[in-house]
């Protein structure tokens, strides 16, 4: 049986057409996930693996075959254990109802109010802040990493939470709801190689909490006095006030284009 006989065999139905448009998305959506970071290096390593392991096991080269083989199967343990934001971050983007921003959002507008009061008075005072807001992924183990609290929202209380020299001024406050839950918190810091050396430690780790979590973390640099606003792993440099107040208060849906993602080098 010739090739265009077995192929006149093969009648694809809608149920194979929906299973190769699934897989589809989801290695399309896997490829985003790993993009720009050490997870797409990883995989560039793991093709060059399998394809000396093809050579190798054709030129029956034995002792490169077991070595190979014994990687192969203690590998995928490693990468668990190396890959565990990774996957994290994977499982909770998984877990993100895009409905879930249509409830809620007669308080954010007050709160989006003090928010963007405070990193307006930050930004024209040349003051350094992250402000994390907390959406549908918990940010309570970076809570215990800080100075947990329980104050209502307000922009005096930001400002006032990052001035030079006090304790809590170098962490990041975090937001839930209409509530500041904890102050000189420690984020994850970005992983990304791309990211632009001229950016600090705020932003490396606002862009970190944004690739693990669904949170909106809001930036005022020290040097420059600029605003940055990080969301699902892009960074929007030189935000306007009412540009933040928009995204905080949910007013307008939309997430930080790849327009925005100037903080990225190419």
């Amino acid at each position: 049986m010739n090739v265009f006989e077995q192929l006149q065999l093969l009648h694809p139905g809608w149920r194979d057409v929906l299973e190769v448009a699934i897989v589809t998305v989801v290695i399309y959506r896997v490829l985003l996930l790993i993009h720009r970071t050490r997870a797409m290096q990883v995989l560039v390593g793991i093709i060059v693996l399998a394809v000396a392991y093809g050579i190798a096991y054709v030129l029956r080269l034995g002792m490169i075959v077991y070595l190979l083989t014994l990687i192969f199967s203690y590998g995928a343990i490693a990468l668990l254990v190396v890959f565990a934001p990774e996957l994290r971050a994977a499982l909770a983007q998984i877990g993100r109802s895009p409905m879930s921003r249509l409830f809620g959002h007669m308080r954010e507008s007050e709160i989006a109010d003090q928010v963007a009061d405070a990193v307006g008075r930050l930004s024209r005072s040349g003051v350094g802040a992250i402000i994390a807001i907390e959406r549908e992924v918990s940010l309570e183990e970076y809570v215990q990493s800080g100075s947990e609290m329980q104050a209502t929202v307000s922009a005096d209380l930001l400002a006032t939470i990052f001035t030079p020299y006090s304790p809590l001024h170098d962490g990041a406050v975090i937001i839930r709801g209409d509530t500041i839950v904890g102050a000189g918190c420690i984020l994850p810091l970005s992983q990304t190689m791309a990211l632009d050396r001229s950016l600090g430690t705020r932003h490396r780790a606002a862009l970190g909490l944004s690739e693990e979590t669904d949170a909106l973390v809001i930036v005022v640099s020290e040097e420059t006095a600029t605003i940055t606003v990080a969301q699902n792993g892009r960074l929007g440099r030189d935000m306007a006030i009412d540009q933040v107040r928009e995204l905080v208060s949910g007013r307008t849906l939309r997430q930080l284009s790849r327009d925005a993602e100037v903080g990225i080098s190419s």
